[in-house]
């Protein structure tokens, strides 16, 4: 969708600094340059005579604050009351708006543990939305890669949906986390091969390496272009160092719903073996996620992630349940028919007993304060991996996740303690007030 010309200044958060003074210019939807703000102000004075005053830019100055990209989720359930497993238009927009608010710009709608109706449905619902951009309404089209570009069709209201998260059912039932123990069970090839007719809008799916099926599963995903994540999994290092074999290359939610050296102690008690945790730190060719929201991983653990992985293996993810901007009581995840009860309380959501977390209630930008402040690492980085790293990891940093020229203009403005203050996606300012 085009849009006016646009010139956003303040301090512009660029990959590996911070453009102090800096501008962004924006036209038709694309980033088209990134400068000083004298430099770009003066190139716009010299052309003003020739394109008139018609294409003068509106400016946008966010003063002290911070001009980033906008953040990408690859892990999130949704917000504001509404879960995507809801599996209506009305769902997804709602869940789709609550994150926006929050700087969100492009995300993938992420399943949970359901039958297999629910699942299909919601993979139906992602595809029109793919297709669209609004309200579901539309047909199914390409999946964007590399090679192929992403829906031009676009809500200014909405973020991007790049295609679903397939996260579970195919988890190991004892690492199940919050999701409904009913519904886990086994990939079977006549059940998968319902889902992968819809690989065009699958950005990712999980799997425990250890289910019988997991290695029958990842190739299929491979010869339908699915990216393959694990998690939710007891599996050995061994088990993990073949899943990495047959093509898996991120896992999900770093320290939670995992094995280690001591989870596999039940299983042989000597010589102690590690688990997936510590495979995903060894292999240089997982990348991983941390949920940063202050209740999941203490400081240390999160400064442990990121001095293993780095910031370009290491994304922030939400992983947020429908509680997002709601009051604290009972809730659920995943579909309303079937879901598992959670609490929101304390600013996290709980099992209902208050036993183990059951995923966040935070948007991506409080999870980028509370990494910033854990952490001690420059802002930069911090946005790298709530932008730049997820887009890389779910193959569309060609064209999102960084302020560079070319790019979609999908920009956040955060005042000087890093609160969004206003949000443009593809150039068009976005509505950040709740819904009524």
């Amino acid at each position: 969708m085009s849009s006016a010309p646009l010139l956003v200044v303040g301090r512009v958060v660029l990959p590996d600094h911070i453009l102090e003074r800096g501008a962004v210019l924006v036209d038709d939807g694309r980033i088209t340059a990134v400068d000083r703000r004298s430099s770009l102000e003066q190139q716009l004075q010299q052309r003003q005579p020739q394109v008139g005053d018609g294409a003068r830019p509106t400016v946008v100055d966010a003063g002290d604050g911070y001009i980033l990209p906008g953040f990408v989720d690859i892990h999130v359930h949704g917000g504001l009351g509404a879960d995507f497993m809801d599996g209506t238009a009305a769902a997804y927009e709602t869940a789709l708006r609550a994150h926006l608010r929050h700087g969100t710009t492009s995300l993938t709608p992420t399943t949970t543990v359901a039958r297999h109706e629910q699942i299909v449905e919601v993979l139906k619902r992602t595809r029109q939305f793919m297709a669209s951009g609004e309200c579901g309404v539309g047909s199914g089209e390409q999946k964007a890669s590399a090679h192929s570009p992403l829906p031009t069709h676009h809500s200014p209201l909405l973020p991007r949906v790049l295609g679903a998260h397939f996260y579970g059912p195919y988890f190991r039932y004892e690492a199940r986390g919050a999701h409904p123990g009913q519904a886990i069970r086994p990939p079977v090839e006549r059940e998968y091969a319902e889902y992968l007719d819809y690989a065009d809008a699958l950005a990712t799916a999980t799997i425990a390496p250890e289910l019988p099926g997991a290695e029958e599963f990842a190739a299929a995903c491979r010869r339908r272009g699915v990216r393959l994540n694990s998690g939710h999994s007891w599996c050995s290092f061994e088990q993990m160092r073949a899943a990495v074999g047959w093509g898996v290359r991120h896992v999900d939610h770093l320290y939670c719903a995992m094995s280690d050296k001591s989870r596999m102690r039940q299983f042989q008690s000597y010589p102690m073996q590690g688990g997936l945790l510590e495979a995903t730190l060894y292999f240089d060719e997982l990348t991983t996620e941390v949920i940063a929201d202050g209740k999941h991983l203490s400081p240390d653990l999160l400064q442990l992630a990121l001095k293993i992985k780095g910031p370009d293996r290491l994304a922030l993810v939400t992983d947020c349940n429908r509680a997002l901007d709601m009051p604290e009581g009972e809730y659920s995840i995943g579909p309303l028919d079937g879901g598992e009860r959670l609490l929101h309380r304390d600013g996290v959501g709980l099992l209902p007993d208050g036993s183990a977390l059951a995923s966040s209630v935070n948007g991506m930008d409080h999870m980028l304060r509370v990494m910033l402040a854990g952490t001690g690492r420059p802002l930069w980085e911090i946005v790298r991996m709530a932008t730049l790293t997820p887009a890389r990891i779910i193959g569309h940093d060609h064209d999102l996740g960084s302020l560079e020229p070319g790019k979609r203009a999908d920009v956040v403005v955060l005042d000087e303690k890093l609160h969004v203050k206003r949000v443009f996606v593809g150039g068009a300012e976005a509505d950040l007030s709740l819904p009524r």
